[in-house]
C-alpha cells in the first residue's frame, strides 16, 4: 500500500512539471519573455510570505500559500485563459473543473481531496484566506505591467476600466493594499503605460 501511495505521489510530482510549459500573457519584469504559470505560482507564494502583515483577520497564511502554489495547476490541461479574453472565459470554469478532476485524481485519495478542496476554495473566493490569495493574484500582473511600461496592456489594448475590474478583488481581499493598487494604476496612466477610457488606445 505504501509503495502504491508513493508511486501516485511521484506520478503527480512529475505531471505538474508540465506547468513550466504553460506560458502566460504577462511578461517578465525585464520584458525578455512571457512568464510561465509555474513561475507565476512561485512568485505569488513568496508574495504571501512577504506581504503577510497586510492580510486581513481570519487569513491562514500557510493555507493561502498552498492555494497559490496549486491554483493554476489546472492550466496543464485547460491552458492559461487570458483574463481579458471574454469568449474563452465563458468555457474556463468547465475546462478547469475537468482538469482538476484528472490532475488531483493522480494523488492518493486523502491528498487529492485536500488539494481539490484548496483549489475550489480559491476559486469560490468566499473565505478571507481565498480572497487574500486572489488579491495577490491580481496584484502581481499589475506590477509586471507597471515594470514593463504597460507590456501586456499595450499588446492587447487594455483600458483603465478593464484593469480596475480585474483588480477589484484586492479591495476586499487585502484592503490595506487597495490604495497602493489604485496609485499604481494612476501612475501608469500618468506615465502613458495605460490609456484612460476616454481615449482610443494604441493603434497598431
Amino acid at each position: 500500500m505504501q509503495i502504491s501511495r508513493l508511486t501516485q505521489q511521484i506520478q503527480f510530482i512529475l505531471e505538474i512539471d508540465k506547468l513550466k510549459q504553460i506560458l502566460r500573457q504577462t511578461l517578465l519584469t525585464d520584458s525578455s519573455r512571457q512568464e510561465n504559470s509555474a513561475e507565476h505560482s512561485w512568485h505569488l507564494a513568496i508574495m504571501a510570505v512577504v506581504l503577510a502583515e497586510y492580510a486581513p483577520e481570519g487569513v491562514v497564511l500557510l493555507r493561502a500559500i498552498k492555494m497559490l502554489l496549486i491554483h493554476d495547476l489546472v492550466e496543464i490541461d485547460a491552458g492559461d485563459t487570458f483574463c481579458y479574453d471574454v469568449l474563452l472565459n465563458e468555457s474556463k470554469q468547465e475546462r478547469e473543473a475537468q482538469a482538476a478532476l484528472r490532475l488531483f485524481g493522480l494523488l492518493p485519495a486523502d491528498q487529492a481531496t485536500e488539494l481539490r478542496s484548496l483549489w475550489e476554495e480559491f476559486e469560490a473566493q468566499e473565505t478571507p484566506t481565498a480572497r487574500f490569495a486572489a488579491a495577490l493574484d491580481r496584484i502581481q500582473p499589475l506590477l509586471h505591467n507597471q515594470q514593463t511600461q504597460g507590456g501586456t496592456w499595450r499588446i492587447h489594448s487594455i483600458t483603465r476600466d478593464q484593469v480596475m475590474k480585474r483588480v477589484a478583488p484586492v479591495e476586499t481581499g487585502a484592503p490595506e493594499l487597495w490604495s497602493f493598487v489604485q496609485q499604481v494604476i494612476e501612475d501608469c496612466i500618468a506615465a502613458g503605460y495605460l490609456k484612460d477610457n476616454a481615449h482610443v488606445f494604441y493603434s497598431q
